[in-house]
């Protein structure tokens, strides 16, 4: 029944089950085994398919898919849609690179439709990849039913919910400084900003602003300004303090008293910018005293137009100015700055805007026109030097937001957006939030309710062409908007036929040919140019994936909200954030209950896995060599999934060794030794219950190990259910982790000789009957962990007893239930009385160890302190245990504390826990032969197994022993045959056909000659 195996190809052995599963039909059995049965809702999270899958994403599939399988087994219906993210940045900059073009202009000369056409096209390019690894690391998840987010279904859902922000009044066109990639021509969202921050070095520069009139009593001052953007100064038009702080008038060292120039900065910055006793306070007071001052801006641009643009080169009031860098006077730029031009707007200020769509300066800056702002500040910082108006420079690094995808510097910069405006649910989002569970907790109230506290308008609009197109129209004769919510509202308002089904596209640039006729005054309206933020659509998925409400109304019902998503760390501003934003405007409530979030992924060295370092791991070379399995333990158990994971070749090889390697030991030891005894499940009758499939419920036994192993069991199920139900991965990985050590290294460990010994009988019945449902339930816990393994083993020891045998398994482990708990089995009392007894063995090993007596070689006597008589008494049936595990004739509790109170004469005391062991280490004669007999016993086994016999074929062998080997051979002849399966085992010299080795054993010489029994 049972197949034998040796040491596993884990690769190989996956694909096999790959290649059932598919056979099978594994996942779609799967589903419809649960179909009708309550849901458990979860959301994919769509990657982009126009890049490589790299190790990094391998952990959130692997998070998901445990999640998912376990609460398929546990009896729920999951539905697992993929879906893929298609439009926006991402996929225009690979067509660019194909295409060798570069920006916005060449793209226009390459013309939009054919531009947009490569790019639909090549939203696949890496689809057979990511597919390729979904399916190699076991993540089940419906690929040929996915969303896609070009399709027209899903752009209508889209529109759809975009008319719902409309209505409520809530999606407008505006006019702010928005963060924009001067590379990619385009406005970013704030949470595409956050995603992009790196470390960059900038010019830090004092700049000496020279004021009109007199400050403080002094005349020929100048305010000193500190900026790392010297780019912004040819548009500067005011300068902001805080008026409550106090301001100094210094003059600097330089020539004696009345020789030093003037400056004014912050009182609280002196020594930072001066150090010690490099000034002299001339005056003092409040920033207030420094309100409408004039002062000559550093360039003369704009000096004559600026006035009558608004207030100029004028000292304003502000409350964001801080003293924790620079003088405490920040010069300002409205068009490039958002605080900039908040507090612009409120004191009247002209702004100036001297910078293109590209971000290089325009001919109102001669000296500089056509150059690209941020590489123009080295000749502006000279410039300034030159005309004496550079005090200080410097470098300064600093964090600096680059475009998320390109990787260029943004600019903050005034332009035209279309923006939803989320500070009008600031509230609702926060409320929502925290209905929602997060795992991490800290999350919730952290790093993401942080970011709704400070929540901004949603800057929607992007100045690109592959996206979903904003569907707002305008009429130019009067003005009107509309906002289209529906394909039939657009066939109905156009002007021309709308093409129906799949000949319409309402992608740019066929939907801007598009006009409407204006229900004000008849005009002709034309559709604004923007597409929309891509982060727009992979948010709407949990309704657009429907085409909801234009149809499968139910199917969203159904699955709406999500109970569970999972993503990196990073989407708590991306698709965490954009979920809840249009749940929230579109129906008022989280789109999800559960969010798992997971670190990222970092080299063996903790650095940050990039292609640019070279230290990026290929997921291939991990499956290739250890399996999916071993990659998704490692994930599992070395620490929580929101720790950042550090990949190395070694930490994976030992996550696999310490527990899917002793699993496959263990089922490789029951499987041989059932099949040499001819051990099947459902024949044995007397160690199952009447009636219960084999297996499937617990064998009734009584020995002390076996009600202990299951008992062990019974408590990792209870405690591995808890912690997966709480999404607590780790500790459920590691509780399984626990019980597969105590099962090879205590149970199996203990019972070998139950299962060696010769015949069969109610013990060993029972062993086999204890070891299998153990298996069996282990692998049942262990099947979402790694679903291969599981698999496998599964697949083995259900042998006939599979569907289609006519027995009573399912064909795969994951057509299982998930276990659950037998109350009956468990046996807390049992547990720790074994518990203190393996502590009891610990320390006996420890004064083995100390004592330099190998374990092989018997001893007489250990005993015991630290336990009452009561104590004593309870553990007892279980001594024989300690004493074969420690090579004990005998196990005794101490009659007086002093037996255990330190080290004497023939004994070693170890303490540890409470507990106490005195390890007699005297050797008699006896029990120095016995362990010269276990000494030859494990050498011969090595020899058998080198020899290629078989743990089950008998041998013969002849000897030639000397001196004190020769009567250990004598006297313990019969255990010696008895341990290595000798028919015959005589002194002297054979024939031919033998295969032979020489020992030294304690000095002396032993030969042995064997072969196996013909």
């Amino acid at each position: 029944m049972f197949k034998r195996v040796g040491k596993p190809d884990w690769p190989a052995l996956e694909v096999e089950v790959l290649e059932f599963w598919r056979a099978a039909g594994v996942f779609r059995r799967s589903l419809e085994a649960r179909r009708g049965r309550a849901a458990f809702v979860f959301y994919e999270g769509p990657p982009t398919a126009n890049g490589r899958p790299h190790i990094g994403h391998v952990l959130p599939r692997a998070m998901k898919d445990l999640i998912t399988r376990y609460k398929a087994m546990d009896g729920f219906f999951v539905d697992r849609k993929a879906g893929w993210d298609t439009h926006g940045l991402p996929v225009e900059l690979e067509v660019e690179k194909r295409l060798g073009i570069s920006g916005k202009q060449d793209i226009e000369r390459y013309g939009v439709e054919a531009f947009t056409k490569r790019c639909k096209e090549s939203v696949f390019q890496y689809e057979r990849e990511w597919e390729r690894l979904t399916e190699r690391i076991g993540y089940w998840v419906d690929l040929d039913d996915a969303y896609v987010t070009y399709r027209n279904g899903y752009i209508e859902s889209v529109w759809w919910a975009l008319r719902q922000i409309w209505d409520l009044g809530l999606l407008y066109q505006g006019h702010k400084v928005v963060p924009y990639c001067p590379r990619c021509g385009t406005a970013l969202s704030d949470h595409e900003v956050a995603q992009g921050y790196a470390e960059v070095e900038d010019p830090s520069v004092y700049v000496r602003f020279p004021v009109e009139g007199e400050v403080g009593g002094q005349k020929g001052s100048s305010l000193l300004v500190w900026t790392t953007t010297p780019w912004t100064l040819p548009s500067n038009v005011a300068i902001a303090v805080r008026p409550e702080v106090r301001y100094v008038v210094v003059e600097t060292a330089g020539g004696g008293p009345g020789h030093g120039e003037k400056v004014i900065l912050a009182k609280g910055r002196l020594e930072e910018v001066f150090g010690q006793g490099a000034y002299r306070v001339l005056a003092e007071f409040d920033g207030e005293g420094l309100l409408g001052l004039r002062y000559h801006p550093p360039f003369d641009f704009f000096a004559a137009e600026a006035p009558a643009l608004g207030r100029a080169f004028v000292v304003v009031g502000a409350d964001y100015v801080t003293l924790d860098d620079g003088t405490g006077l920040v010069h300002l730029a409205p068009a490039f700055g958002e605080d900039d031009m908040r507090v612009g707007q409120a004191e009247g200020l002209a702004v100036l805007q001297p910078v293109d769509a590209r971000g290089c300066f325009t001919a109102e800056v001669p000296p500089w026109a056509g150059t690209f702002v941020k590489a123009a500040d080295p000749d502006i910082v000279a410039d300034l030097e030159r005309r004496g108006l550079l005090f200080r420079q410097e470098k300064h690094r600093h964090t600096y937001p680059l475009c998320w995808r390109c990787d260029t510097p943004l600019l903050y910069y005034a332009r035209g957006s279309w923006f939803i405006k989320m500070t009008a649910v600031r509230d609702r989002l926060l409320a929502e939030n925290a209905e929602v569970t997060w795992h991490p907790e800290h999350i919730r109230d952290g790093r993401f309710g942080d970011w709704l506290e400070n929540v901004v308008d949603w800057n929607l609009s992007r100045e690109r062409y592959w996206g979903t197109p904003l569907p707002v129209w305008v009429c130019p004769d009067c003005g009107r908007q509309h906002c289209v919510g529906s394909f039939a509202e657009l066939r109905q308002m156009a002007v021309a036929r709308v093409p129906e089904g799949e000949a319409f596209d309402p992608h740019r640039p066929g939907i801007d040919e598009v006009e409407l006729c204006c229900p004000d005054c008849g005009g002709r309206m034309r559709r604004v140019p923007e597409v929309i933020d891509c982060w727009f659509d992979s948010g709407s998925m949990p309704f657009a994936q429907w085409h909801y409400p234009f149809e499968n109304e139910g199917s969203f019902r159904d699955h709406f909200p999500g109970d569970y998503i999972c993503e990196a760390v990073d989407q708590t501003r991306g698709w965490f954030y954009s979920l809840l934003a249009i749940s929230t405007l579109l129906f008022k409530q989280a789109p999800y209950r559960h969010v798992l979030v997971t670190g990222h992924g970092l080299d063996e060295n903790g650095q940050a896995m990039s292609k640019h370092k070279g230290n990026v791991l290929d997921p291939w070379v991990v499956l290739d060599r250890y399996g999916a399995d071993a990659l998704r333990w490692f994930l599992y158990v070395t620490s929580p999934p929101w720790s950042s994971k550090r990949f190395g070749l070694e930490a994976i090889a030992e996550a696999q060794g310490a527990t899917l390697d002793t699993l496959w030991n263990v089922h490789s030891f029951f499987v041989l030794y059932a099949g040499l005894d001819g051990w099947r499940p459902e024949a044995a009758g007397e160690s199952f219950a009447a009636g219960d499939p084999p297996g499937g419920r617990p064998p009734r036994v009584t020995a002390p190990l076996d009600r202990w192993i299951l008992s062990r069991l019974e408590g990792t199920v209870e405690e591995v259910r808890a912690a997966l139900d709480a999404y607590e991965v780790m500790p459920a990985a590691r509780a399984v982790a626990d019980l597969v050590s105590d099962l090879s290294n205590w149970y199996i460990r203990r019972s070998r000789r139950r299962f060696w010994k010769p015949g069969s009988d109610r013990d060993k019945s029972d062993a086999y009957a204890t070891l299998y449902f153990v298996l069996m339930e282990s692998v049942r816990l262990l099947a979402p962990f790694t679903p291969f393994l599981a698999e496998q083993i599964y697949r083995n020891l259900a042998g006939a007893a599979a569907e289609g045998a006519g027995a009573f398994a399912p064909v795969s482990v994951h057509l299982c239930d998930y276990p659950r708990p037998e109350p009956g089995l468990r046996d807390r009392g049992l547990e720790a009385r074994m518990e203190t007894l393996r502590r009891l063995v610990a320390l006996g090993r420890a004064a083995r160890h100390r004592a330099g007596v190998k374990v092989r070689q018997p001893l007489q006597q250990m005993v015991v302190g630290g336990l009452s008589p009561e104590a004593w008494a309870d553990l007892s049936p279980l001594v024989d245990l300690l004493t074969g595990e420690l090579n004990l004739k005998d196990c005794r509790p101490a009659g007086d504390p002093t037996e255990v109170a330190g080290d004497r004469p023939g004994y070693v005391v170890e303490n540890g826990g409470g507990l106490s062991v005195a390890l007699r280490t005297e050797v008699s004669d006896d029990l120095f032969l016995e362990g010269l007999a276990r000494e030859l016993v494990n050498r011969i086994q090595r020899m058998r197994k080198e020899a290629g016999l078989d743990v089950s074929n008998l041998a013969e062998a002849a000897y030639h022993a000397d001196g004190k080997v020769a009567r250990a051979v004598e006297r313990h002849a019969d255990y010696i045959k008895g341990e290595t399966l000798m028919a015959r085992m005589e002194p002297g010299q054979p024939g031919e056909g033998y295969v032979s080795q020489e020992w030294t054993i304690d000095g002396e010489r032993f030969v042995l000659w064997l072969r196996r029994c013909s």
